[in-house]
């Protein structure tokens, strides 16, 4: 048997091994859509996409599926809104009623629902997706939610065991949407120990009684929602946040409240929480300065997005960046890609870790070879000297192949939009044209850049170091110093005073477009 030396094989180990042989396995999650989807709820959607994939590997069959809990209640407008006063209106009522005022969906919970939807696809992750609203507004749960109210006094004892202000009697397991305002300002009054419910309308002091089987207005609340969901869906794997998974929180009260259900709970994990670094705004749905999945695919290439979850334990906390981590990462990437294909030595067990975390970084099968091997730096000044042309840029490597291009052409549409969006200033540089304005220069100056521009223009080798040499020949025989030198040929051809390492800059750009550019002085 093949060990498991990844922590999502660990996990696949441990639900076959607590959950027994199964025809099928079913690992969930879920969220509710209450404004945008960040970056960190992804972190949910992954770790189970990775443990799904280790069970598969494992030759099981696996059901992966997603609830969107979008019964839910509109508590806030976030900030990020349009029509704010409108939408202050729908408060208190269903996330599926409230409408999309950015006109995207048919409404707002649709809209959150479908900016996920359309993105996971780009990660390879394709879950089966639960709408809880239609489910509920149905009475498809009518059975379950009766067995909750026959179970109520047990409910009870089990939620107060965490609670420090006890509830009585007057709690009820379910909550009620009035038939009159789509509110849920209700009071239950009554139940008739099969499916009839009576409440009151708060707002509208109406009293009403309505049949569970029959009428959209009642659902579970979460504690006791999440663990009959379990049950009805047979789930065998889900995790969970730190919110969720503290002391008391509602993983310990659903683990207890499922064998009201006739279920166990499943195995799970906690994962920890996800910074963001390089970028303005905090992650918070309600608020609406987040981060999102689609966010992240702008400057991260969907193999290195997923390699950031899977070469990373989901309880520890990291950060995603948009500084110049970024070129970090890549590296890192780059180096994972490296040894999967036995081009960077490396231990046995390292490499094995290594092999499964490529692996399981890919959206679909595993490339019979690498990408093609670029530093993220020098891609980055490759794309500014062809002003964001990708195609200019991927035309100049005379080496690359046929099967590395798509995947070239999308690192250079991520490292253009984080050059354009996040990189800092002193990063950024566009070559002087013809018809810039020329820069002053002292006769030291003037003589060393038209000395350098003779130099250059005789280079053939093709050699850096004897360009790099060149360079400060010009220097010793124009009479300046070298430190005098660099910022005057960076001024002349990026309009700053320093830059990528000059040498390698110069040879890049190639001998005839720099001579052009200084031979204008």
């Amino acid at each position: 048997m093949e060990q498991s030396v990844h922590w999502a094989d660990i996990y696949a180990d441990k639900i076959i091994r607590e959950k027994g042989p199964k025809d099928l396995y079913t690992c969930a999650s879920g969220i509710t859509p209450s404004g945008t989807v960040h970056i960190g709820n992804f972190r949910e959607i992954i770790s189970v996409d990775l443990v799904v994939r280790a069970l598969r590997r494992k030759g099981c069959n696996v059901r992966f599926i997603y609830s969107w809990d979008n019964y839910d209640v509109f508590r806030k407008v976030p900030k990020n809104m349009p029509e704010q006063e409108r939408l202050a209106t729908y408060l208190r009522k269903p996330i599926t009623l409230v409408p999309d005022t950015t006109g995207r969906a048919e409404n707002y919970a649709r809209g959150n629902e479908k900016d996920v939807e359309e993105k996971l696809p780009l990660v390879g992750i394709y879950p089966e997706y639960l709408y809880q609203a239609q489910r509920y507004r149905s009475s498809l749960y009518a059975d379950q939610m009766k067995m909750a109210l026959e179970h109520k006094k047990e409910i009870i004892d089990i939620l107060n065991q965490y609670r420090t202000e006890p509830l009585d009697d007057s709690w009820w397991p379910i909550a009620v949407f009035s038939s009159f305002t789509d509110k849920d300002n209700t009071t239950i009054l009554s139940w008739d120990g099969a499916y009839g419910i009576t409440y009151r309308d708060n707002d509208l002091d109406k009293v009403e009684t309505i049949d569970m089987r029959s009428t959209p207005y009642t659902k579970l609340h979460w504690r006791i929602d999440w663990p009959m969901r379990w049950v009805y869906e047979h789930v065998d794997f889900e995790p969970a946040g730190k919110d969720h998974h503290s002391q008391g929180g509602s993983f310990d009260t659903s683990k207890q409240v499922v064998e009201i259900f006739g279920g166990h709970a499943p195995v799970s994990f906690q994962y920890d929480f996800i910074s963001i670094k390089g970028r303005g705004g905090k992650i918070s749905s309600s608020s609406g300065e987040v981060v999102s999945l689609g966010d992240v695919l702008e400057v991260y290439t969907p193999e290195i997005t997923r390699y950031m979850f899977a070469s990373t334990r989901p309880n520890t906390e990291f950060s995603i960046s948009f500084d110049l981590d970024v070129l970090k990462i890549y590296e890192d990437y780059d180096n994972c890609e490296r040894r999967y294909f036995g081009l960077l030595p490396v231990n046995d067990k390292k490499r094995e870790q290594e092999r499964r975390i490529y692996e399981l970084s890919q959206v679909g099968e595993v490339p019979a070879s690498p990408g093609y091997q670029i530093p993220f730096r020098h891609l980055c000044n490759l794309l500014q000297i062809y002003s964001g042309d990708i195609e200019a840029v991927i035309s100049s490597f005379k080496d690359i192949r046929e099967d590395q291009i798509e995947r070239l052409r999308t690192r250079c549409r991520c490292a253009w939009a984080w050059i354009t969006q996040f990189s800092p200033e002193d990063f950024r540089f566009a070559l002087a044209s013809d018809s810039d304005e020329k820069i002053s220069l002292t006769e030291s100056e003037l003589l060393g850049v038209r000395t350098l521009c003779k130099k250059v223009s005789e280079w053939v080798s093709d050699d850096e170091k004897d360009l790099a040499q060149r360079i400060y020949d010009s220097a010793e025989e124009a009479g300046i110093a070298s430190t005098d030198l660099f910022p005057a040929v960076y001024r002349v051809l990026i309009g700053k005073e320093k830059g990528p390492k000059l040498a390698l800059f110069i040879k890049t750009v190639g001998k005839e477009r720099i001579c052009r550019i200084l031979g204008r002085y």
